[in-house]
């Protein structure tokens, strides 16, 4: 009977992170939001701007569930309680094992429900756009680049998010040198902020005939995707706009007509492309939200007021500083430089299950401030 007085001390602890949460979540907020946002949903004009109509569809759904996942806590907190108070007039110990376990799965909902409250950067909520590039190591990392591509691609679709690749540069002989992503939906820059950076793979070489061992690195460049609400002033004359035939997906239309656009931005050496639409001129839109993104966010590094103070190369991933190593041969180990969080199943961290490594991102980075 002990333990189930054990177990009672520890669910009046869990009850006061519980409350906790719903104070660092603001629950309150929350739902006034969703009460505003169905209101609007409900006006007759709300499908006239199609875009704006999924963006709060999208919103509401998100706030909608971390109101129900915070509710689903309450819940099995209390289906916990009536298990204790069963044992204890009964005077059955045998229920102490499902007690256990009820705990341990409840906590674990806590601390992921928790990682939630520590995205609370200005685009933190924004959809996202992932840029993979190849390194050094030739064919072995253009085959890397297009493992991350999945990676990223089974991540996303894993959280239920949409993916759409936005531009691919393919290579006749193998992997890709280069793919840039948009990531939609809440939260999705918060979470992915942490992958950028390089990443190494150590394996051996399915190119190398003599079955040595290779290392070879990709880098991840995440920047948030803008809406129409932000907007910097950007110079024509420092913008260099070139079209091109796109080479990826796209049908016939996307093959046979010039509707990809790049764009470099002079003084930076910003550069920019998007292929995936069929039309050049939604391609264009899509490379200067892409743009804004990267001088935002080169703006801020910098602590420059102005676009037009920010001069030089835009280099922000250098190579040989990776943040990640995934370790096929001589062993199997995903290991994170940055917080020391391990993964021995490197497959498992290749289908998508990266989650360990965010969430101990966001949790380092929180300590920090």
């Amino acid at each position: 009977m002990l333990k189930l007085q054990d177990y009672r001390n520890s669910v009046e602890s869990i009850s006061s992170n519980i409350e906790e949460l719903r104070a660092s979540l603001d629950i309150d907020s929350l739902l006034i939001d969703i009460n505003e946002n169905e209101e609007k949903m409900n006006e007759q004009d709300f499908w006239n701007d199609n875009e704006l109509a999924q963006k709060i569809l999208q919103n509401n759904k998100s706030l909608k569930e971390t109101v129900e996942e915070h509710q689903l806590l309450k819940d099995a907190l209390e289906e916990i309680e009536v298990l204790i108070e069963l044992g204890l007039e009964e005077n059955d110990e045998s229920i102490e094992r499902e007690i256990e376990e009820s705990i341990i799965n409840l906590e674990k909902e806590i601390d992921s429900l928790t990682i939630k409250t520590l995205l609370s950067g200005e685009y933190d909520k924004n959809n996202a756009i992932l840029s993979i590039n190849a390194g050094t190591g030739g064919l072995d990392a253009q085959d890397w680049a297009q493992m991350l591509l999945r990676m990223y691609i089974r991540w996303g679709e894993g959280k239920g998010y949409k993916v759409k690749i936005l531009d691919m540069i393919s290579d006749p002989e193998a992997g890709i040198k280069s793919s840039t992503l948009l990531i939609e939906g809440i939260n999705v820059y918060g979470y992915l902020r942490s992958e950028k950076g390089v990443h190494r793979i150590v394996r051996i070489s399915p190119f190398d005939p003599s079955g040595k061992r290779h290392t070879s690195f990709a880098s991840i460049d995440v920047i948030p995707e803008l809406d129409d609400s932000i907007h910097i002033d950007i110079n024509p004359v420092d913008l260099k706009i070139d079209t091109y035939r796109a080479s990826g997906a796209g049908g016939q239309h996307v093959n046979t007509t010039d509707s990809a656009v790049r764009i470099t931005h002079i003084p930076t050496g910003v550069v920019v492309q998007c292929q995936n639409e069929r039309s050049q001129h939604k391609n264009k839109d899509t490379a200067m939200k892409m743009l804004m993104a990267k001088l935002i966010e080169l703006k801020e590094l910098e602590q420059k007021e102005k676009i037009e103070d920010i001069q030089g190369k835009y280099s922000q991933i250098t190579w040989g500083s990776q943040i990640r190593s995934y370790v096929f041969q001589p062993y199997k180990l995903v290991k994170d430089h940055r917080t020391n969080a391990e993964m021995g199943n490197v497959d498992s961290a290749m289908d998508g299950n990266i989650d360990l490594f965010i969430n101990e991102y966001l949790k380092m980075n929180k300590s920090k401030k």
